[in-house]
């Protein structure tokens, strides 16, 4: 499922490959991916426009134009493509913005998951979207450690949660916790300070670390989630055989040796 890192690096792609260009034509072979309105409405409200700087707020992307802009959530299987970098058009691809130079932006989405909404202002935007919790990429330290000490229940599901951080999924968590030697199922409430520390300067780093180097941690086996899911995969840090359980809901990979119970 795309994460924050996947929404920041196609926010980046469309800022490059779109911003301050115009909307020739909106295209929407699958007239069901626009959730709130039909196909010719968008066309007709983007046509023409300018699109300004995209912005992204945890894993919703925001396509802005000088008046309406267009929500766009990746659900499972979603992501952002260029007619830049894959000239030929693919059969999920949902939804096309065609720009003033020939340039493609292509919403493709294999499950139809997530989806996109058309939205008129920053306040009908701010309703789609509901209610989250600050953006992973950006609290800092004594925000974050402000909130854990108003949460209960496990670390895991705390870290899932977009209302608490918004834009932490299963991958991110799991490399969190893994960096702040943590298991997925403690509860808050019993964390000391130090480990507390650990999670707020851990969820910091891996979460810049991955945005900076998004096309390379997939295959760094320095990292958890470089062997997470392998058959027979070990801790980077120790070498101990992982194991797994399901917190938060999730299937959760953990070293038993760095990330103890208790």
């Amino acid at each position: 499922m795309p994460e924050l890192p996947d929404v920041e690096s196609a926010r980046r792609s469309l800022a490059r490959h779109a911003e301050g260009r115009r909307v020739a034509r909106v295209v929407i072979p699958d007239r069901e991916i626009v959730r709130n309105a039909d196909a010719r409405t968008v066309d007709d409200a983007l046509r023409g426009r300018p699109i300004l700087s995209p912005e992204r707020i945890g894993k919703w992307l925001l396509c802005w134009t000088d008046e309406p802009g267009l929500l766009l959530h990746f659900g499972m299987t979603g992501e952002l493509r260029s007619s830049t970098d894959e000239p030929a058009r693919h059969r999920w691809d949902r939804l096309i913005l065609e720009l003033d130079d020939g340039t493609e932006i292509r919403y493709r989405n294999m499950r139809r998951l997530g989806g996109v909404w058309l939205a008129r202002t920053r306040g009908e935007a701010a309703e789609i979207v509901g209610h989250l919790g600050p953006d992973a990429l950006g609290i800092d330290r004594d925000e974050l450690l402000e909130r854990l000490s108003r949460r209960r229940g496990g670390v895991k599901a705390a870290l899932l949660d977009q209302m608490f951080l918004a834009g932490v999924g299963n991958l991110l968590a799991d490399e969190i916790l893994w960096r702040a030697r943590l298991h997925p199922r403690r509860r808050i409430e019993t964390l000391d300070p130090a480990e507390r520390s650990r999670l707020a300067r851990a969820l910091r780093s891996v979460v810049r670390d991955w945005v900076e180097r998004y096309e390379d941690v997939p295959g760094l086996r320095s990292w958890l989630v470089g062997v997470r899911g392998d058959p027979g995969a070990t801790c980077p840090r120790c070498r101990t055989v992982l194991e797994r359980v399901t917190a938060g809901g999730r299937t959760s990979w953990f070293c038993p040796s760095c990330q103890p119970a208790t």
